[in-house]
């Protein structure tokens, strides 16, 4: 598996060998071993989400504060995204600033998003599938929204169209408004 990190090098984009013929393909789609040594940490993943979205949606940008932060490891099955993660951490040299891939069922990569890091993504294909194993579990009085247009951000969202939202990110704040890691 190869691992790649992005410009802002807590984020790290892993693309694994795959195998394929006239049959189908095989891949190995996580190894603890090469996961810590690509990411220099130990983690312990405790919850799997699968969502499914429409063209058009955009979800975030969330996040959970300490102590319920959450690592992601993120993969799309079904369609393609853009996938943007936000730093705000305001000790880090890179807070305020953002990475956006393109994952997709063909490309089959993952980006890895550890805590700390505000999390969207915006569908561009008719339906997505997307899954996520997290570093900790849910909790909605820990939650964080960031509104997806920040100006202050200037997050390049490849848009056709408005984009669909849920009414939570709809509230999103801005940056300097939100309630941020130290």
């Amino acid at each position: 598996m190869k691992a790649t990190r992005l410009a802002i090098p807590d984020v790290v984009l892993f693309e694994p060998k795959v195998f394929g013929d006239d049959r189908g393909f095989f891949f190995e789609s996580f190894n603890q071993h090469q996961f810590e040594e690509a990411t220099g940490r130990k983690v312990n993943f405790v919850q799997d989400n699968h969502s499914r979205s429409a063209k058009g949606v955009l979800r975030g940008l969330h996040y959970q504060l300490a102590p319920h932060a959450q690592g992601k490891l993120i993969r799309v099955v079904q369609g393609e995204v853009f996938d943007v993660a936000v730093d705000i951490r305001k000790s880090s040299p890179t807070f305020g600033q953002w990475v956006g891939v393109h994952l997709s069922e063909t490309n089959k990569q993952q980006l890895w998003i550890p805590e700390g890091f505000a999390h969207g993504f915006l569908t561009l294909s008719e339906h997505v599938e997307f899954l996520y194993k997290t570093t900790n579990y849910y909790a909605p009085a820990a939650e964080g929204c960031i509104a997806w247009n920040d100006p202050t951000l200037s997050i390049n969202w490849p848009l056709s169209m408005q984009p669909i939202l849920s009414e939570k990110d709809k509230l999103g704040r801005q940056l300097k408004e939100a309630e941020v890691f130290e």
